[in-house]
């Protein structure tokens, strides 16, 4: 009886992975307010009414995703937080690591960089507070670190939200970079670099004077 219940579960979590994974590629050239139930469904291969076995609506679905997206974001942002080296290092690190990501799940990001300011409430929150929750997980680290000495928390937020949108910049610029012209990329890198660099001499000298 329990192998029966197990197997059961294992169909219905790989349906439930297949109705996600249709959904994201679909989304590559659209957004989420307007796909339909029946298009994701019929990409799987199976009836509408399952869909309701997994999800409430597209939305839910979407909230899925999010979810699903900031998964492989998060490990993209410990791979940073855990590194122990000299400035340079880091933040050549930190564009390597952001470089990674985007080539690895460029339909997971491109799916956050539309839907971030898109149609559907519910996954515009969920995305909010995705990226709210980045930033105030890196707020408690750089609070920890000696440079921060004396800082204000609010300033402390402050320069974790610069990191923050900086990170999602790069990103999406590295995504909407021609996948056959290495040398846009290699510019985009570098800009990068430098903006990380500008932020951290400007973090050096904040409470000074």
């Amino acid at each position: 009886m329990s192998h029966t219940l197990g197997a059961r579960q294992a169909q219905k979590q790989k349906t439930r992975q297949a109705l996600l994974d249709a959904a994201l590629r679909l989304l590559e050239h659209q957004s989420l307010s307007s796909l339909g139930l029946r298009e994701v469904t019929r990409e799987v291969g199976v009836a509408p009414a399952a869909f309701y076995r997994h999800f409430r609506d597209m939305a839910d679905l979407g909230v899925a995703l999010v979810e699903e997206s900031f998964g492989s974001l998060h490990a993209m942002v410990r791979d940073i937080r855990d590194e122990q080296a000299e400035t340079d290092e880091v933040i050549r690190r930190t564009v390597e690591v952001i470089a990674r990501y985007v080539r690895q799940h460029r339909t997971h990001f491109r799916f956050l960089a539309r839907e971030r300011h898109g149609g559907v409430a519910r996954v515009r929150e969920a995305i909010a507070v995705e990226f709210q929750r980045f930033a105030e997980e890196l707020a408690s680290d750089l609070a920890d670190q000696p440079e921060s000495d004396g800082w204000a928390p609010e300033d402390v937020r402050m320069l974790a939200d610069l990191y923050v949108n900086l990170m999602v910049m790069t990103a999406t610029a590295f995504m909407e970079a021609p996948p056959d012209e290495p040398e846009v990329e290699r510019q985009i890198a570098n800009a990068a670099r430098r903006q990380l660099l500008l932020i951290n001499l400007g973090r050096r000298h904040w409470n000074r004077g």
